[in-house]
């Protein structure tokens, strides 16, 4: 895999879990959540999507190889 891609990639999957903290953020203080607690479910979602793409790239290089 060339470089640009990997680079590409994980510029990707950051966005992605960024819209997720995001959109976990947003909706813990829909429901009433104060700001300390928002940001604690944001930076899950954004730890748990990071984690889940680590998971699934290992499992991937796993099966290329």
């Amino acid at each position: 895999m060339s470089v640009a891609v990997v680079t590409l990639t994980a510029a990707l999957i950051t966005v992605f879990a960024l819209l997720a903290a995001a959109g976990a953020g947003k909706l813990a203080r829909l429901d009433g959540a104060s700001y300390p607690a928002a940001l604690k479910q944001a930076a899950t979602a954004f730890t748990a999507t990071l984690t889940l793409a680590a998971a699934i790239t290992a499992a991937l290089a796993a099966m290329a190889s």
